[in-house]
């Protein structure tokens, strides 16, 4: 069966462009074009902990590193956690969402029910007390970022479609397979039939 997807030309006719209307924010979701030839962001799913004018950043949601820190460092929970690789920049340091609100000192909050950061040890310890409250964190390695008016940018030049009403459940799931895919589907429409392009537009 021919593929109706097979080149940008006939895309374009049937105006599959990578584009809506919202516009990013503290909480939002980033999903990347399907074309996007990144080694970090190629099909990726980024949630944004801070958007103003002096910049952004946040985590890439649905890449991960084969590693388990409890064997690295005793004091990290032995939760079995899957680590998130958040990002390129400080690719030395380790970061965490969660939804423990109030009860992690210093925590930012990102969107409803949704944190960033906080006391470590709080973590730990609420981790080490109630280990089947481990679905509410997320940990990573490294984040990402962007300078001032770059995210703009990328979004003016369609890199990127925001998303503003994906919940803390599918931003917290380290078990699904295909994020990208998902998050897409969500969006219904046009977006819909974006999320079953192949990697390659002259795959059929």
């Amino acid at each position: 069966m021919k593929c109706l997807f097979c080149s940008f030309a006939l895309m374009k006719k049937i105006n599959f462009s990578f584009a809506n209307d919202e516009k990013p924010k503290k909480g939002s979701v980033l999903i990347s074009d399907p074309f996007l030839n990144d080694p970090y962001f190629g099909r990726s799913v980024v949630v944004l902990c801070e958007h103003n004018a002096e910049g952004t950043f946040g985590f890439v949601l649905n890449n991960f590193l084969d590693i388990d820190l409890h064997k690295i460092d005793s004091n990290f929970p032995d939760i079995n956690a899957r680590i998130g690789f958040g990002g390129p920049v400080s690719k030395d340091s380790l970061f965490f969402i969660h939804s423990f609100g109030e009860k992690i000192n210093n925590s930012l909050k990102i969107q409803e029910d949704l944190y960033y950061g906080g006391d470590f040890d709080d973590i730990c310890k609420v981790l080490a007390e109630n280990p089947e409250l481990s679905n509410q964190v997320r940990f990573f390695i490294g984040y990402s970022g962007w300078d001032q008016k770059q995210l703009d940018q990328e979004l003016n030049e369609k890199t990127w479609i925001t998303v503003n009403n994906i919940g803390k459940s599918l931003i917290l799931d380290t078990t699904m397979k295909d994020l990208w895919k998902t998050a897409l589907e969500q969006q219904k429409g046009k977006f819909k039939m974006i999320s079953k392009f192949p990697n390659n537009p002259s795959d059929n």
